[in-house]
């Protein structure tokens, strides 16, 4: 399971839907696709606003508290989505302030199927599963559409064509683009609201980037050194800084030897 890693595989299928001509930039209006949402505190947020995580809507992105956010909607989906995200209140303008959340990534599963008029799997499969990759993969839902933030469940060396996918800035082996040019470095590309964050894509060192999910799962693209890096964990709790470490040690230690540096 990809659990976070899915959100940065959501942010490359909203490129592709720009590039085939169903969503016009990142800069449109959430409420242009999910029109539910107009007079909540997602009136004037844009798609760039949620891919950057910051809407600015209130949410609780904490795992241990049974009373926040994420432990009551990080798995809703469609209309019970739409329909909890709405009763949020905002906490300041659009675009100031990064504040991960799991529920908006969510959402951004519901405007990418709302643009395509297809479901997201489907979509990926088209695009992406299809043509490039080796094994069969499946997609949690909840109410009858895919979680746009977390759960694909594939193989590791798919995973790592992910990456590879990444570090091509969307271009199969055939020479098919499927992503915007320059969509990777505009998704690598540090937000406002904070520097270590793209779209839906944790920025590292070196102009390196990361998708992340919980329990240790891991795509590190590199591009200058064209290095791809991919880890499969079972950690006992989903976040700890000790884990991490680890995860870090043992990437810097196969990025140095891959890539013959000190």
């Amino acid at each position: 399971m990809s659990y976070s890693i899915a959100k940065s595989v959501t942010s490359m299928l909203i490129g592709a839907a720009i590039r085939d001509g169903y969503i016009a930039s990142v800069d449109e209006q959430v409420t242009a696709y999910l029109p539910r949402l107009k007079g909540t505190a997602y009136d004037g947020a844009t798609i760039r606003n949620l891919l950057q995580m910051a809407s600015g809507v209130a949410w609780n992105e904490s795992y241990t508290d049974p009373e926040s956010d994420v432990a009551k909607a990080g798995a809703a989906n469609g209309m019970v989505l739409v329909d909890y995200l709405g009763g949020l209140a905002r906490e300041q303008n659009p675009g100031l302030s990064f504040n991960y959340n799991t529920g908006e990534t969510n959402l951004v599963g519901s405007v990418l199927r709302a643009a395509i008029g297809n479901n997201a799997s489907s979509y990926l499969e088209a695009k992406l599963w299809r043509p490039f990759m080796e094994h069969p993969a499946t997609w949690s839902i909840t109410e009858n559409v895919e979680l746009g933030g977390c759960c694909i469940h594939a193989t590791l060396r798919d995973y790592a064509r992910i990456g590879m996918f990444a570090l091509s800035d969307g271009v199969l082996p055939d020479g098919t683009r499927v992503l915007p040019e320059g969509w990777m470095r505009d998704s690598t590309t540090p937000s406002a609201g904070y520097p270590g964050y793209g779209y839906l894509w944790w920025l590292r060192e070196g102009g390196a980037y990361a998708g992340i999910g919980i329990f240790g799962q891991l795509i590190w693209v590199h591009p200058k050194d064209q290095v791809v890096i991919v880890t499969h964990s079972a950690w006992p709790a989903a976040t700890g800084s000790e884990f991490s470490a680890h995860r870090w040690a043992l990437v810097d230690a196969l990025y140095a030897h891959v890539a013959g540096v000190d």
